[in-house]
């Protein structure tokens, strides 16, 4: 049990908390659960968390501030991020990925279509915890792309910036990137995009891949408003112009 992915539900219902950690645990995951921010982060303090199943709209601090708690750990940047809600507006779901979320469950779910996301979530974020990759992590260990001083290892999911600083990215950073940079000189629109990186797990909502790339510009461009590595293509969708070395 001990190498089984470690799942965090964080949700103020405590019948909620029961059921999926009753059922998660029987799915073979170790599961711990919190019911509000500061239990999260005590949870994250003491354990290595590879999914955090969190719930949008909690006492005190929401989701999406919590969300960017996560993110913000240099321990958790790779750790998946699935939000629940009861709430179907399509604005929450952007700003969802905006915050770093990888993947949004409308309550009431299913529990099979849970499990089915964290399983999908987990084989992009974590590889290594299950022998199947997903839609976007085909390349082989060792496979480096260098571009413009910039070295992405793909096997490691590393990024270096020209000056040899780590630069950490989200998940759907990293997949976004690494598709930029397998593409370059070709325009790719929003659906294509979709196809490449998440196979579809989201809700085609052209915004969500907007603010993806967004986030990603403001960690690769010397100036994200005039981007030089990732450009835009008016009325189609995205370009990489960076030198493929």
């Amino acid at each position: 049990m001990t190498d089984a992915p470690h799942i965090l539900i964080v949700d103020d219902d405590a019948k909620i908390r029961q059921m999926l950690t009753r059922y998660l645990t029987d799915e073979g995951f170790q599961v711990s659960a919190a019911a509000n921010g500061e239990a999260m982060r005590e949870c994250l303090a003491k354990a290595r968390i590879d999914l955090v199943l969190l719930d949008l709209v909690l006492p005190g601090e929401d989701g999406f501030q919590l969300a960017k708690d996560v993110r913000a750990r240099p321990s958790t940047v790779r750790t998946g991020i699935i939000m629940l809600t009861g709430r179907s507006d399509m604005v929450d779901m952007v700003v969802g990925l905006e915050v770093g979320a990888d993947d949004y469950i409308a309550k009431p779910f299913h529990l099979r279509e849970v499990l089915a996301r964290i399983r999908s979530v987990l084989r992009r974020t974590q590889p290594s915890l299950s022998a199947e990759p997903g839609p976007m992590v085909r390349q082989e260990a060792g496979e480096v792309i260098r571009f413009d001083g910039w070295r992405l290892d793909l096997g490691r999911r590393e990024l270096k910036a020209p000056d040899g600083s780590d630069i950490a990215l989200t998940t759907g950073e990293f997949e976004l990137l690494a598709t930029f940079a397998r593409h370059p000189g070709r325009v790719l629109n929003r659906d294509q995009l979709m196809d490449l990186t998440r196979g579809r797990h989201w809700e085609a909502v052209d915004r969500s891949i907007d603010a993806q790339v967004a986030r990603l510009r403001r960690k690769i461009e010397p100036d994200p408003k005039h981007p030089m590595l990732v450009k835009s293509v008016r009325g189609v969708g995205y370009v990489f112009t960076g030198h493929i070395q």
